[in-house]
Parts: C-alpha cells; structure tokens; sequence
C-alpha cells in the first residue's frame, strides 16, 4: 500500500511513520521537522501522537502545523501491539534496555498456565510504570533519575486492556498480540505476566500495529521522507 498523508503538511496534516529500532519519538519528530524545512524552506511545527519507547518499533503518527492541536484526538484512540514476552529473567527496565539482574524458574510453566495468566489482564486492570519511562516524578522525567541508580516510588494507575492474545513459541518465549486503551505500558504488562506465572518476565520485541483506524501497513519509513512523498 501506499503510505498515507493527512496533505497539506505545509499548512497542517498528519504523517504515518513506521519508527525504526533505537530511534527515539523525538529523533522521528526531528528527522520530519528538518524533511519539512527542506522542502519547504521554513520552520515547521511538528509533534507526535504517543511517545514509542527506542527499542519498539512500529506506528507513530506525527502531527504538522495546525494539525498539532489534534494530537490528544490521536492519543486517546486505542493502541494494538505484538511483540514477545521472555520468561525466567528480571530487569529494571522490563526490557532489553538494562542487564538481567535476577534469574527465575520457568520448568514449571504449562501451556494451559500462560493462557490462564493472560486473561486475567483483560478488563481494567492496576498497573505501575516502569521506573525507566518519561512520565513525570517530582517534575523529573522518571527514567532521568532510573538511570542514574536512584530508588523511585511510582503510583499505580487504572488502564484497560481489550484483548491479549499469546502464544508459546518455545521454552522461554511468548509471542503476544494486545489490544489496549490509552496510557497502557506493554514493559509493565510483561513484568506483571511473569510474576502471575510464578516467575519473571520482560519484553523481548515490541511493535505498535495500529492506533484506531490506522495501520502500520500504511506508515512510512523514515528513509522515504523525501520531496515527492511529503
């Protein structure tokens, strides 16, 4: 499929990026504010609409110009993820950005035992953020003070989860498929799912397939911000 384009961009629109490994939400705002100043040849306001972590890949929709205002419509829709779970380590960060600091069982586990665990996630559930994440704690980004070492006490939330399909791939390894509401942290679904297992969990593999009605299969790659696609 073609990528899809919200036009006029010079004037206020809305951009489907597929956000490559590694890269930041900001690196892409970056990369498509410089596109558009290229072409353009003048500032340009751009945002996105839902913060993806660097090591997830997948939709990020960006907002231009006037289209900024419309980030929060883009926000509140809801998420669908796929990535996998891996079983039998912790750590801190609840993916692959820091060292497994603890090891756990996992011979225990059934088949039938990580279909069970999955659907008591379904429904409104409490979660608690990762430590390493941007949310705000005593008006610093909470990750700023992770990394640094220091102890950080954060507060539970209500999200929504609608659907969490999953699949054993081999000893370790769960593939997974949610659907969730806004505000929902995918590092904080794989810990959780660990511990309802009798073990640990963290997240391997992450990327964002949809926001509302729009789709990865339309996005962009970063590599195709050119003239003749913006």
């Amino acid at each position: 499929m073609e990528p899809e384009t919200k036009m006029d961009l010079s004037v206020g629109g809305y951009l489907l990026i597929d956000k490559p490994y590694q890269w930041t939400s900001f690196d892409v705002v970056g990369r498509v504010r410089w596109a558009l100043r290229k072409k353009y040849g003048h500032k340009f306001k751009v945002g996105h609409a839902g913060t993806l972590d660097p090591l997830a890949t997948g939709l990020l929709i960006l907002c231009s110009g006037t289209f900024t205002k419309k980030i929060f419509e883009f926000q509140d829709m809801e998420k669908e993820y796929e990535g996998v779970f891996t079983l039998g380590g912790f750590r801190p960060s609840f993916d692959k950005e820091t060292d497994i600091t603890e090891t756990f069982l996992t011979d225990h586990i059934t088949d039938d035992m990580i279909q069970k665990a999955a659907k008591k996630f379904i429904g409104e559930i409490e979660q608690i953020p990762p430590t390493h994440s941007a949310i705000k704690v005593n008006g610093k980004r909470a990750y700023l003070t992770a990394r640094k070492g220091e102890e950080l006490e954060m507060k539970p939330r209500q999200v929504v989860i609608k659907s969490m399909e999953v699949k054993r791939l081999d000893a370790v390894n769960v593939s997974f498929k949610v659907v969730c509401e806004k505000g929902t942290y995918i590092r904080s679904l794989a810990r959780d799912f660990g511990t309802e297992l009798g073990s640990a969990a963290y997240l391997d593999s992450l990327v964002r397939t949809r926001i509302g009605k729009y789709e990865l299969v339309n996005a962009m790659k970063v590599d195709d911000l050119t003239d003749e696609n913006l």
